[in-house]
C-alpha cells in the first residue's frame, strides 16, 4: 500500500495489497483522511480488487464513483 498526492488529491494505490487485506486498508485510509475529500483509490486492472474496494466502501456508506476502469474517486461520506 502506498499513499501519495497527486493534482491535490489523495491517492491510495492497492498494487501489490492481498484481497484479504483490502477492506481494512480502505476503511482505514478514508476514515482517517476524511477531511481531505475527494480521494483517489487506485484498484489496477483486477476486477476482483475492484469489486473488493466497491463493497468496502458501500459497508461505510460513502459515495464514490469509477472516474475510469480501475480508479475510484470517493466524494463524501454520506452516500
Amino acid at each position: 500500500m502506498k499513499t501519495f498526492l497527486e493534482q491535490n488529491l489523495l491517492n491510495l494505490d492497492l498494487h501489490g495489497v492481498r484481497h484479504h487485506e483490502v477492506k481494512v486498508m480502505v476503511e482505514d485510509f478514508i476514515l482517517n483522511n476524511q477531511e481531505q475529500l475527494p480521494l483517489i483509490i487506485i484498484c489496477g486492472n483486477s476486477s476482483k480488487m475492484i469489486e473488493l474496494v466497491s463493497e468496502a466502501l458501500k459497508d461505510i456508506s460513502v459515495n464514490f464513483e469509477e472516474t475510469r476502469y480501475g480508479r475510484i474517486r470517493v466524494n463524501s461520506l454520506d452516500a
